[in-house]
């Protein structure tokens, strides 16, 4: 429901801001304003995603939880999105989204609303001890008897593969 309300509503308030702003400052500082944006976004953009990328490089190196600088990553490449979509709202929010405390708290907020497992080594609710102690008790029992060293060289084909 909330998308639908995003799709109907993000269309309705860039029309909006395109009629009141182009009105007040012309159509061609308009235009203008809207092809600026998108170029400094993506120098932005580029600069903050290497960031992006030399921070989960780092934490992969550390061994520490790459989430992170995943989700800047991922909160970067939407506001590249949003500032090549001509409009003064996604601009907004593409140029927000590109400050580090604002990515930051949305991390924050994101976080507090999903349930984070982590899976790791060792014993999980003692799983591991009953799979262990269930394969203990397998006895496997069998006769065998020691090879000369006559035995060693072959006398034909081994059986597995027929000629």
């Amino acid at each position: 429901m909330w998308l639908f309300i995003a799709f109907l509503a993000v269309p309705l308030i860039e029309i909006t801001l395109f009629i009141q702003i182009g009105g007040a400052i012309g159509l061609g500082w308009t235009l203008a304003t809207v092809v600026i944006t998108a170029v400094i976004g993506t120098v932005l953009v580029r600069n903050q995603g290497a960031l992006a990328l030399t921070q989960l490089r780092a934490s992969f190196s550390d061994m520490k939880d790459p989430t992170e600088p995943l989700v800047h990553g991922a909160m970067i490449l939407f506001s590249g999105a949003l500032l090549l979509t001509p409009g003064f709202f996604t601009d907004a929010i593409g140029f927000l989204l590109l400050i580090p405390g604002v990515r930051t708290a949305v991390f924050g907020a994101i976080r507090a609303r999903v349930n984070i497992q982590t899976i790791g080594p060792g014993p999980r609710d003692g799983f591991q001890e009953t799979r262990r102690a269930h394969y203990q008790n397998d006895v496997i029992e069998g006769e065998y008897s020691e090879a000369g060293p006559e035995d060693d060289t072959p006398s034909g084909p081994s059986g597995w593969t027929r000629h």
